[in-house]
């Protein structure tokens, strides 16, 4: 029997975690396809509970895989099209919307019923639990290569960094980065740079670069110094993979970074990592970062209630967050286990 997995839509870390749903099918189906922005299927490649990664959507190519069942985790009506041009009979999705009739099979999400704290992986297994499925073992995982390694080896050789070395992830894909808080990341550069003693690299995707720029160029102008005895911090914006950003963080020491999928892929692999939910809006019980190492920072600001990232003005939530709170979660993880929720 094989099944398709269908999360097309919203950040890497939708499409990371909805991976969790392809193990629980494999409790009934022989085989899972997923399929998955194009984007984001590189953190997808080597899962083993993934049989193939598909890039051809059309109809025509998903009939010749003759799905027995297919699941929708990210539903729009061209995602919930897909399984039914597909000829699939069995097809799981999100009830409650105008194309819910596309699925016979429908799921009401969690908060729909006023639930805000039950983690997402779980929201998203009630799919798979549609086909009586399930699995004990909702931990995301990416599966690294030798090359994803070497990419990682081939920056801290430029970075010259031969030792301990943490990341501090300072964004969190906004529309608006003229309104991202620039100073206060500053400042937390020199924080980090100056109470570890060890080399900081700030990471950021090609297109948050400049952002990140920004926020060196204030660090310089802090009083502190910029550098700590032997450490420094190094713009390492736009210059990674997804699959070589996970493979710096496997050997950090520690990550800081915002909500977020790299915070995600960070985790997952069980470094020390404190995720920063500012907004009272990121329900950190539901996105919180999983792995044995993980925690999160939550905000304290009192965002008005319409406030989201989309559409928050400035941030304040974000310059109001104390250091000594995130020291505080970065010292949590590095003394030992943590419960994942």
């Amino acid at each position: 029997m094989r099944a398709l997995l269908i999360s097309v839509g919203g950040g890497i870390g939708d499409t990371f975690l909805a991976s969790v749903v392809a193990r629980a099918l494999k409790a009934r189906y022989t085989e899972v396809d997923m399929l998955a922005a194009p984007a984001h299927r590189t953190i997808l490649r080597g899962n083993p509970d993934i049989a193939m990664i598909l890039e051809d959507a059309s109809a025509a190519a998903l009939r010749t895989r003759a799905y027995d069942a297919a699941v929708c985790t990210w539903a729009t009506f061209e995602n919930a099209m897909v399984p039914v041009t597909a000829r699939v009979p069995v097809r799981v999705g999100q009830a409650r919307r105008l194309y819910s009739l596309l699925f016979n099979k429908r799921v009401t999400v969690r908060s729909e019923l006023g639930d805000h704290t039950t983690h997402w992986t779980q929201v998203l297994l009630d799919y798979a639990r549609a086909l009586g499925c399930d699995t004990s073992d909702a931990q995301p995982r990416i599966v690294l290569a030798a090359d994803d390694r070497a990419e990682a080896q081939q920056l801290l050789d430029r970075a010259r960094i031969t030792g301990q070395f943490a990341i501090l992830h300072p964004t969190r894909g906004i529309n608006h980065p003229e309104r991202w808080p620039v100073q206060v990341f500053a400042r937390l550069i020199n924080a980090l740079v100056e109470r570890y003693e060890m080399p900081l690299l700030v990471s950021g995707s090609r297109d948050d670069r400049p952002l990140v720029e920004r926020m060196f160029a204030e660090a310089r102008t802090e009083p502190r110094a910029f550098t700590q005895r032997n450490a420094a911090a190094f713009n390492i914006a736009g210059t990674t993979s997804l699959r070589g950003f996970t493979a710096l963080a496997e050997r950090a020491q520690f990550v800081v970074a915002m909500d977020s999928g790299p915070m995600h892929l960070a985790a997952s692999m069980g470094t020390p990592t404190a995720g920063i939910f500012a907004l009272r809006s990121d329900e950190p019980e539901r996105w919180a970062p999983l792995g044995a190492h993980a925690t999160v920072v939550r905000g304290t600001y009192a965002c008005p209630p319409a406030h989201r990232k989309e559409t928050c003005p400035n941030f304040a939530c974000v310059s109001a967050i104390e250091f000594s709170t995130i020291t505080a979660a970065i010292d949590r993880v590095l003394a030992g286990p943590t419960s994942s929720p």
